[in-house]
Order: structure tokens, then C-alpha cells, then sequence
């Protein structure tokens, strides 16, 4: 008896997709299938390129289809289309781009810049279309971490960004002479903002990565109010000072209706590289104290290590100069988790 289309999805609609809570045949994951006699393929469609269950949920659907009598071989192609989802519609503003994310911290010196750049990476790395904006308007690091000393073409009316990495590029550093003190005030700064935004040619993008400036100011004000937003995420170290302005920056998002997708622990601990040892030096898990506590995703928690430091330093951030080391791992398993809530929003 031939096997029916019908029977393969039937058999697929047991295989779930955790973060999404449902069944990838209502999900409309399963694509152009094909059954030629014993064998059966289907191209299984995700939401992201970077789904951390991608290998997990082709497993699943294999299984589900071999126990169909008949079937001998099953063939499934990983593919991924990201879905847009903003928080509203604000004009047109980014038209091109899916997904916009902004990177915060209540407090500068926990490495933001550095959690940015390589979720950034790490997210091209998995085959996304991905754009890094740097808005610290008075101290802007991307630059110098992503190892770019170019300055921007000028393509119509419009600047194009640097590529690097897989990413596109923008940052004030660009125009701006290292040595140069910028010292604007509030107006001046939210229309730098603005130009970065729309005197830029983003084109088309399923992330944009924003590294907002530390604290609760007119920089984070000005992208909230002119930027349709996915969502934020919130860098933070252990100790209680952090986490305290962690809650003031969770608090900011949520007046303005902006999704927190989730925490991330920086700094988290210290591994000896020669005994293994760990050492909390400041505390530990109190980044995921304060996801429970506010009812928000912990993402993950990074290590404090000097490979990671020489990463941004010399232009050449840890995913992309030792992608098997384990700190590598942590950062495409955090950027993972980060598509995978973008995912999971309500368009």
C-alpha cells in the first residue's frame, strides 16, 4: 500500500517544538515533501538559522516518520525563514530588517559591548543576516573589537555599512577620530541616534543587534520611541550593585512596553586553566536569582577570561578566533536561546 502524504503529517504532528509550544506541522514547518516509494523527504523550515533544537527536532521528525509502515528512508532538509516580530509598527523606519534587538546594562563595565559583538557573530556563524549598531555615542568600542579602521562608503544618500565578520557594521566611532571627545548634548546625541538608523543602508536583515550605551538615558529613550523593538536583553554581573540597576533597566523596557528576552550573567566565574578550579570572584548567580525574581529568561552565564578580553582587543572576538573553545560554545548557545525567544514572540 502506497504511503499518503497525509500519513507523514499525521506522524509529524507529534514532533514539538519546545519553545513554541506546538506541533511543527500547525507550525507550518514542513515543506515540500516528497515520496518516492520507500523513501519520504520534506525540507523542515524553522524560524531561525539558529535554533539551538534544530538537530533535536530533525531527529524527532526522522523517527516519527520511520515508524510508518513502508518507509525505509527518511530525508530531511534543515532549512529556516525568520519571521518578523516588532513590538509595533513605527512608520518605516528599518523596513529591511525583522528582528531589532537592543543590548543593555543599568551600569557600565560589564562588558556589553563585548556580549553584543559576539552574539553578533555568533549569530551570522549560524547563517542569519545579521546587522551590530553601535550607539554608545561617547564611548563606542565595536571598532576597535571587530577589528574595522574603515570608514563607511557613501553609496547615494545614504552610508553603507562595513562588513565584517558576516556582520554589517555602523558605529559614530567610524566618523569620529579615536582621539576626538564627543561632548553633545541630549538633542545632539538622539539626532546621531536617528542618522545611524535612517542615513544608513541596513538593507535586508533578520537581526539587528543594538549595543545601547550603559544606564537609562536618551540614547535607550530615543531607539524605544522611533524603533519598532523585538525586545531587549540585559547584561549584568553577579555582585548585588549590578543587579540592582538590572531591575531599574528591566523596569525602563517595561513602561515603554518592550519585551525583555532575557538576562545574561557576564563575568560569571573564573576557571583556572591549569587546575580547572572555579572561582566566583564576584558572587555567582545572581543574574539568574534576578531572572526568577522578575520573571524574565536567564540566557546564560559567561566566564571572566583573558581569552575572551584578547578577543576584543585585538579585533577578533572569540567566536571567530577559537570557535571549539568552551567559551565560544557558551556564546552560540546563548545566541541560540536569544532566536529561539525572538522566536517564540507574538507577531
Amino acid at each position: 500500500m502506497a504511503i499518503t502524504e497525509q500519513e507523514v503529517l499525521n506522524a509529524l504532528k507529534s514532533v514539538m517544538d519546545p519553545d513554541l509550544n506546538r506541533d511543527v506541522v500547525s507550525l507550518g514547518f514542513i515543506k515540500d515533501m516528497k515520496i518516492d516509494g520507500s523513501t519520504v523527504s520534506f525540507k523542515l523550515e524553522l524560524t531561525t538559522p539558529a535554533c539551538p533544537l534544530k538537530a533535536q527536532l530533525k531527529a524527532a521528525s526522522e523517527e516519527a516518520v520511520r515508524k510508518i509502515s513502508g518507509v525505509e528512508e527518511v530525508v530531511v532538509d534543515i532549512t529556516s525563514k525568520v519571521v518578523p516580530h516588532r513590538v509595533e509598527e513605527k512608520g518605516d523606519i528599518l523596513p529591511g530588517v525583522k528582528n531589532i534587538v537592543a543590548i543593555s546594562s543599568g551600569k557600565g563595565g560589564v562588558g556589553k559591548s563585548t556580549v553584543s559583538v559576539n552574539l553578533a557573530v555568533a549569530l551570522a556563524k549560524c547563517g542569519a543576516r545579521v546587522g551590530l549598531l553601535d550607539t554608545d555615542i561617547y564611548g563606542p568600542s565595536i571598532p576597535i573589537m571587530m577589528g574595522v579602521t574603515d570608514k563607511p562608503e557613501i553609496r547615494g544618500q545614504k552610508m553603507v555599512p562595513i562588513e565584517k565578520y558576516g556582520v554589517s557594521l555602523m558605529s559614530l566611532g567610524f566618523l569620529v577620530p579615536e582621539d576626538t571627545a564627543v561632548i553633545w548634548r541630549g538633542p545632539m546625541v538622539m539626532k546621531a541616534v536617528e542618522q545611524l538608523l535612517t542615513d544608513v543602508d541596513w538593507g535586508d536583515l533578520d537581526y539587528m543587534i543594538i549595543d545601547l550605551p550603559p544606564g537609562t538615558g536618551d540614547v535607550q529613550l530615543t531607539l524605544v520611541q522611533k524603533v519598532p523593538l523585538s525586545g531587549a536583553v540585559i547584561v549584568t554581573t553577579p555582585q548585588d550593585v549590578a543587579l540592582l540597576d538590572v531591575v531599574r533597566g528591566i523596569n525602563m523596557f517595561r513602561k515603554v512596553n518592550v519585551p525583555i528576552l532575557g538576562i545574561v550573567e557576564n563575568m560569571s566565574f573564573f576557571q583556572c586553566p591549569h587546575c580547572g578550579e572555579r572561582t566566583d570572584i564576584f558572587s555567582h548567580g545572581g543574574g539568574e536569582a534576578a531572572a526568577k525574581k522578575q520573571e524574565v529568561p536567564f540566557l546564560g552565564e559567561l566566564p571572566i577570561d583573558p581569552e575572551i578580553r584578547v578577543g576584543g582587543d585585538s579585533g577578533r572576538p572569540i567566536v571567530v578566533e577559537d570557535p571549539k573553545s568552551p567559551q565560544s560554545r557558551i556564546f552560540m548557545e546563548i545566541a541560540g536561546k536569544l532566536a529561539a525567544k525572538v522566536s517564540s514572540l507574538s507577531k
